[in-house]
């Protein structure tokens, strides 16, 4: 039975797992994050959140941490080719949404997992297709000076005020919050992980 060691310091992963009745442990770490731009959105998530796991396991050696399962995940917006990621400040949040605003654009997120024996790993994406409603630059702003969008890839967040920006999507919820769960527990049953749950 192996415990989730979550490599992020993402509430909006936090909350996912916790709802979804996953026990685990918060072991977040430092990596650089810049963007190869010679690899595609998809490649991108999935690099970025394996060099997150890297970084757990090698310093789980360290600690001499066994039977846990780390994962790590990263959660890019993609409106065609141009990759948004989280807003530096309050005129880029601004210029994202004027972006998105009437368009559909993608949310990707890579997920990795590794156990700490180093025996089994595994890494991928799931992509979500978000619709937005046009929108005013007085309702862009005026969500903009809330603070939501700015630790939030694509400046918005779904599960917050955002949520009214949104006219439909396709695909799974949990993956725009942060974490697609359901891509999580096909995983940990197609490898055979059994990993210690709570009570929902």
């Amino acid at each position: 039975m192996l415990e989730i060691l979550l490599a992020s310091q993402s509430p909006r992963r936090r909350e996912l797992l916790t709802s979804a009745g996953f026990e685990f442990r918060v072991f977040p770490v430092k990596v650089s994050e810049i963007i190869d731009e010679n690899l595609n959105p998809q490649e991108v998530v999935s690099h970025l959140a394996t060099i997150k796991a890297e970084a757990c396991v090698e310093q789980c050696k360290d600690l001499n941490l066994r039977d846990f399962l780390i994962l790590s995940a990263d959660t890019l917006v993609v409106l065609g080719d141009q990759i948004l990621g989280k807003p530096r400040n309050f005129s880029e949040a601004v210029d994202f949404l004027r972006q998105l605003s009437g368009k559909t654009h993608r949310v990707i997120t890579g997920l990795c997992l590794v156990d700490t024996a180093g025996t089994r790993r595994w890494s991928g994406s799931e992509t979500t297709r978000v619709e937005f409603k046009n929108l005013s630059l007085t309702e862009i702003e005026a969500y903009v000076k809330t603070g939501e969008p700015m630790d939030k890839a694509g400046a918005y967040a779904i599960q917050g005020e955002g949520r009214k920006f949104v006219a439909r999507f396709e695909g799974s919820y949990s993956n725009v919050v942060g974490l697609p769960l359901e891509l999580l527990e096909k995983v940990l049953h197609d490898n055979h992980w059994t990993v210690k749950r709570g009570v929902k």
